[in-house]
């Protein structure tokens, strides 16, 4: 009867361990194989604007090909209300291009991009007498008037690859929520 009782309890306990795991989201294992990219906060290296510092980050070749370097703000209040980052004009104007060299060229039309729920732009240019090849990504979108912009120095690198892990970063949810709370959204529901 004693040992009926404790198996008993024992079995209600492992139901309640396992639907506890279910319930608060915890995960088998990620794959070891699938290695993610180390990105490391670094301190925002330009002078103080109008718009303040943002967060600056940094992957290195190991992780990410070749070195990326992220500059990250919001500007609050200076983004088209009605159209929002739709072309690359309105990118062009909200950017932060200027904060590596007042001498950019773009490398052909920007494309739209999804970062968390807000829309917006990413177009690559080149840094022209750049010794370490000077390719840019500069990407810019909104939550109604407010944006944020991000700025991926990309060295050397293959631009396509360093993109789609630029966007990846982006995309992270420690950023997206990131960009949420700078964009005083905390406590507002967004899907994404």
């Amino acid at each position: 009867m004693k040992t009926a009782h404790l198996l008993a309890i024992a079995i209600a306990g492992a139901g309640c361990v396992a639907g506890s795991a279910a319930v608060f989201g915890l995960r088998a294992p990620a794959d070891p194989s699938v290695t993610e990219p180390a990105w490391t906060e670094v301190k925002w290296p330009f002078l103080l604007d109008q718009w303040g510092i943002g967060k600056a980050f940094v992957c290195m070749p190991a992780d990410c090909g070749s070195k990326v370097e992220v500059y990250i703000r919001p500007k609050i209040g200076f983004c088209n209300c009605s159209t929002g980052v739709s072309d690359d004009a309105e990118l062009e104007r909200v950017g932060d291009t200027d904060l590596v060299s007042a001498e950019v060229r773009p490398l052909g039309a920007g494309r739209p991009i999804k970062v968390g729920w807000m829309a917006g732009r990413i177009r690559a240019y080149r840094v022209p007498g750049a010794t370490a090849g000077g390719q840019l990504l500069s990407v810019a979108f909104n939550d109604e008037c407010d944006v944020v912009v991000a700025l991926a120095a990309l060295g050397n690198g293959d631009a396509a690859a360093a993109g789609s892990v630029f966007t990846a970063f982006l995309n992270s949810r420690p950023m997206v929520l990131w960009a949420k709370e700078e964009l005083g959204l905390e406590f507002v529901r967004r899907e994404w």
